[in-house]
Parts: C-alpha cells; structure tokens; sequence
C-alpha cells in the first residue's frame, strides 16, 4: 500500500510539471522567513525525463563558491526533532518529492537556491531572505504599544508586512497571540530577474535591491505583535458509559488530580548550569505557551529582552531557556501548542559531586592564565616604578650639587 501511494504521489507530482513550462530566462522568486523557522522550496517546474534533481545554493549570482544540497540521489532525510540552532545548512536540510526543506533556518541561510540536475543545468531558482531575531520589534497591544510606522524616501520605501495572528496558545484560561511581521521594500528599481508576490515588492535582505537601498533595509528590523485572548476547550469524544465507568477506575489509581494529564518527562539537571526546553512536534511559527506549576509564563513578562536581567525567559523560537538553574526552579514545566496542553517536564536540581581538577581541564587552564597575566602586569607596574624612581634621583642629584 505505502509503495502504491508513494507511485501515486510521484504520477500526480508529474502532472504538475506537464502542466507548468520552465521559464526560457532563468528568475529567482523572492521569500522571506524568520530565523529558526522551518522553510521548503518546491521545484515548480522540470523535463519530464528527468527524474530527481539537486539543489545548489549559492550566496550570490555567479558566485563562484556554490554549496550542493542533495546526496546526488534526491533521497537526503533528516530527523527534524534533532537539528540543532546555529548547525550548518548542511545538517539541516531534506529533499523530499522534489522540494527542499531547510530546518532551523539561520540569517547565513539567505541566498540563492537553485533546482537543477547533476550536469549543472538549472530548471528554477529562489531567492531566500531570512531575517534575523537578534534585534527584533516587540509591540504589546494591550499596553497600547504600537507597530514601526513605515519609511518613506523618493525612490524607495520601507514597511512591514504581517502574517495572520496565530491561534491563541491557551484554552480555557487567558492566553496570548502572536503576529510576525517581516521587513519590505518598495521601489521601481529592483533588479527584473527577481519576482516577488507584487509588483515593485520584494523584502529588505533581498538580492533584488539595488546596493544603495540596502543600508536603509537592514536598519529595519522585523516585528512581532503580541496581544491577549481567550478561546474555550474544545469538548474530547465521551466513551460509553460502560468503557467510560471502568476507565475513571483504572486512571484514578495512583492518580494525582492536581496534575494535567499529558505525557510528562522527568529530567535531572546540575545546579548553576543552563537549560533550555523545547515543546514537543512545535515550530517557531506555532502559538506555543509555557506553565510552571500553576504558574502562567506570559510572554508580556518572560518574553525575551523584556527586561536585560532576565534569568527565565522565552525566545522567539518558542523555546524556554533557564540560565543559572537554582533549587527554586525545580517543578514541572508544561507546554501548549495550538491552544492544548501536550507535555509535561519535570524538572529536578541536583548537585554536582565534586572532582579534582587537573591541568588539562578548561577552566584550570584558564585560572593559570589570569594569575599569569596579573603577575606579568604587577611585575610591569612594579618595574616601571622603580625606573622612574631611579631617573627622579638621577635627575634630582646633579641639581643640588
């Protein structure tokens, strides 16, 4: 059955390429994401005979250093749950039925991506604009925080454009909502090989700006909205009252009625190390929300950069990150995504047994250097004032006399 479906998705993927003709004059088609959101590029149009493609990245057009995305095969895989922030595109990266999907994408990311075949002849290309997180606009609406207002010069002008608003990431209690926006660029002189969804429109890291536009462009950072909500939980299916009867027996032992009942993970971590908790299945474009206990973590208080002293804080790759673990952080953590509950962590802070260190390790190494270095700068100090003590008298004695 899986082989008969799999023919199936091959032949319907076939027809599409009959019916779409690849252009004569290669054209790049402009997309902008954020970073460490999860992106794929479809190869819109092939020769029918060819039967797998390769794709090339290239930072620039005509670059002479050209990065291979495949395994010559067309078959790379890659388990998403373990691509890891920051890793190479490399390691991040699967084609499946012709199209490619970047994991995690990262600022170094942006460019060009080419679909082609082995011999180097290209079918279609992708100019791809990731937008970094680093520096990001947050506006709270409920505060009455408002969005960038858009910039406006004689041959160009620069604005935000906004996703939809994510569900709410809660249910049943107040929750919060999100409204990524990335930066755009309208101007007459953009370069024609590239296409954008509008006329004249293309994002701000773009290949398609002209050079003297694109200082402006980086000054502008993407934004995020955030606001509060409230949606109802959706009612789960009742079994029969027999099958139903028999079950409230059979959970309630050992239960504990306080607790969520999700799948929960127990995990034991050093004190005065770094944690971070991912949510299960969820991407940074999900409405993902974090619980303590009893406790909301709202993204109005824990969000971060909210405050520069920030120990517990959310990024915005929905990630919750605790810095220095204490004792007092131990507790069970939950995770919403899409508006329901989906996991527990149970989080425990424990002590770490103490070794001897030895001279190979990082940090004795570092502590031998900085004593090194201030006994070089004593002895420095010391020397230079005895030297100047020495000329004083030199110079003093030949005046009495």
């Amino acid at each position: 059955m899986v082989d008969v479906l799999h023919a199936f998705a091959i032949e319907e993927k076939g027809d599409v390429f009959k019916r779409m003709a690849c252009p004569a004059f290669l054209m790049f088609d402009n997309a902008a994401y954020l970073a460490d959101m999860t992106f794929e590029l479809p190869c819109n149009c092939k020769p029918e005979e060819v039967s797998s493609v390769i794709w090339y990245f290239q930072e620039k057009v005509g670059s002479h250093k050209t990065t291979v995305l495949t395994d010559f095969a067309g078959t790379m895989v890659v388990d998403s749950g373990h691509i890891r922030a920051g890793s190479d595109v490399l390691k991040r990266f699967s084609i499946r039925m012709f199209s490619l999907i970047v994991f995690r994408a990262q600022e170094t990311d942006s460019g060009h991506y080419l679909c082609g075949t082995k011999k180097g002849d290209f079918f279609y290309g992708y100019d791809v604009d990731v937008q970094p997180t680093k520096h990001i606009m947050v506006a709270f609406v409920d505060r009455g925080q408002h969005v960038q207002d858009d910039y406006t010069e004689k041959l160009f002008s620069l604005f935000t454009t906004f996703w939809d608003w994510t569900r709410c990431d809660r249910c049943g209690v107040r929750g919060e909502q999100r409204r990524i926006g990335l930066c755009y660029l309208r101007s007459t002189q953009l370069h024609p090989r590239y296409r954008a969804a509008m006329p004249n429109v293309t994002s701000c890291g773009s290949r398609a700006v002209p050079a003297r536009f694109q200082h402006r462009g980086r000054l502008r950072r993407p934004e995020v909205a955030i606001r509060s909500c409230m949606t109802p939980c959706l009612k789960e299916e009742v079994p029969e009252d027999g099958v139903q009867a028999i079950s409230n027996v059979i959970s309630k032992l050992g239960e504990k009625p306080w607790l969520p009942r999700v799948p929960t993970q127990f995990h034991k971590h050093p004190i005065g190390s770094d944690l971070i908790i991912s949510c299960p299945g969820a991407r940074p474009e999900h409405a993902v929300a974090w619980d303590k206990d009893s406790v909301r973590l709202y993204r109005s208080r824990y969000l971060i950069n909210v405050n520069k002293s920030m120990r517990v804080f959310i990024d915005h790759g929905n990630q919750l990150h605790i810095q220095r673990v204490r004792v007092s952080d131990r507790g069970t953590y939950f995770c919403w995504r899409e508006g329901k509950m989906v996991a527990g962590f149970r989080l425990s802070v424990m002590y770490q047994q103490r070794r001897r260190r030895t001279l190979n390790d990082p940090e004795t190494i570092y502590a031998i250097k900085a004593i090194g270095m201030s006994y070089v700068l004593i002895s420095i100090v010391f020397i230079v004032i005895h030297v100047c003590r020495c000329c004083w008298r030199v110079f003093r004695c030949p005046a009495r006399t």
